[in-house]
């Protein structure tokens, strides 16, 4: 391996994972971040493709102590209709049965100290980057001269796991892809809302402008909405007018609420599916959401981030190949979520849920079964990219349109 320093740029999840994996490889890596966080972070529901990155780095039982298990996900289509999804479906893969909702920053946290213990040195500076020529960057004088063991010299490669900032893009005017949703989110943490059931199963349910989320964590809960842009100026001015106001229309989000009561202020995020057009280049490469982020939507954003840290430490001398794999996923996740927001998941199920009652019996009992585990592999990350999935997925949902329109299902 050529490499033998690295820069990392951001100890949020993507960067501290990635530094803890390349020490563990022998790898001298230095990290340089602020140590400024915010309060609210969105990708508080992790996924079961999360956990085996938690275990090479040795820390699930600790995770496992601050976070609240997650058994599944419930999606609500209306008052009476809900889907259910439980990660118990994947027995008998690889992939747990299980996975967290997770506190954030507390997680963070534990991710950034794992590093710390593993001997990673650190800078506690905004790292300010400079452009060499027309492709290249690197570390700022007054950055580099906080690092003394760099002894003046470049690391080898230079990471942007800096997030949304997007540091390395801004500053060589890399393009981005976006998607077609135009969509702002206004989240908080709440008491008195009815708890989820099971206990630790996330709810997702349909609005009339878009999706909600109630994610289940340790003496809270997390609730949020996903609305249109130009629907949410409608409901208020401020994102505390916003969220309330979306939680009171709601009937199902208003039943769970009755007696709730708001402990934190409303956190809001903007810019959903975005994508560099290139990851990487002479010396550098962006890691976590510096490359991309899809939406929140089946919860990928923290098995993007760790696992674009570990395929990164797979591939320091192949950054070409680790590039076009984490284009390739995320482009899958993208297309797995489309089904959702178009409505045809729902359609399959709703259709399939109807076929079920007019023809009872072990065949659609076992086809039930068959189909809810192949998609629960699907968002679990297991076979996020699997041909087969995207067939089985465009073959049987043409059939479900026949039954039920999914344009009728479609979040808004």
């Amino acid at each position: 391996m050529s490499i033998k320093t690295v820069g990392v740029i951001g100890s949020g999840p993507s960067g501290a994972t990635l530094a803890s994996l390349l020490t563990l490889k022998g790898v001298e890596v230095t990290l340089f971040d602020d140590g400024r966080r915010p309060d609210l972070v969105v990708g508080e529901s992790l996924i079961p493709a999360v956990i085996p990155v938690l275990r090479k780095l040795g820390i699930e039982e600790r995770a496992a102590a601050i976070c609240q298990h997650k058994p599944g996900v419930t999606f609500t289509l209306d008052e009476k209709e809900k889907i259910e999804f439980c990660f118990q479906s994947l027995a008998g893969t690889s992939m747990p049965t299980y996975a967290y909702n997770a506190p954030r920053p507390a997680f963070d946290e534990l991710l950034d100290a794992r590093a710390s213990e593993l001997g990673v040195k650190r800078v506690l500076t905004r790292a300010k980057i400079e452009r060499v020529g027309a492709d290249g960057l690197k570390l700022a004088e007054e950055t580099l001269a906080q690092a003394p063991w760099l002894n003046g010299k470049q690391p080898d490669l230079l990471v942007d796991a800096a997030g949304r900032v997007r540091l390395f893009a801004h500053a060589l005017e890399i393009p981005a892809e976006t998607g077609p949703r135009k969509d702002v989110a206004h989240f908080a943490h709440y008491e008195g809302f009815a708890e989820n059931e099971p206990r630790g199963q996330v709810i997702i349910g349909r609005l009339a402008d878009g999706w909600s989320w109630r994610i289940p964590l340790p003496g809270r809960l997390s609730v949020g909405v996903v609305i249109n842009k130009d629907a949410a100026a409608k409901l208020g001015v401020t994102p505390e007018e916003r969220l309330e106001a979306a939680i009171a229309r709601d009937p199902v989000l208003s039943a769970a609420g009755k007696n709730r009561r708001r402990l934190t202020g409303v956190t809001t995020y903007t810019n959903y599916q975005l994508v560099s057009t290139r990851g990487y280049g002479p010396g550098w490469a962006m890691a976590g959401d510096a490359f991309g982020f899809v939406d929140p939507m089946l919860s990928p954003g923290i098995h993007l981030a760790l696992h674009s840290a570990e395929l990164l430490s797979e591939n320091l001398d192949n950054l070409k190949a680790y590039s076009d794999e984490m284009r390739h996923l995320i482009r899958a996740w993208m297309w797995l979520i489309k089904y959702f927001y178009d409505g045809r998941i729902f359609s399959m199920y709703v259709s399939g849920m109807r076929f079920e009652r007019a023809f009872p019996g072990k065949i659609t009992d076992a086809m039930h079964v068959w189909c809810n585990g192949k998609i629960a592999c699907m968002a679990a990350g297991a076979t996020t990219k699997s041909k087969f999935g995207w067939g089985m997925l465009e073959i049987m949902s043409r059939p479900a349109g026949w039954m039920t329109d999914p344009k009728t299902l479609a979040i808004r």
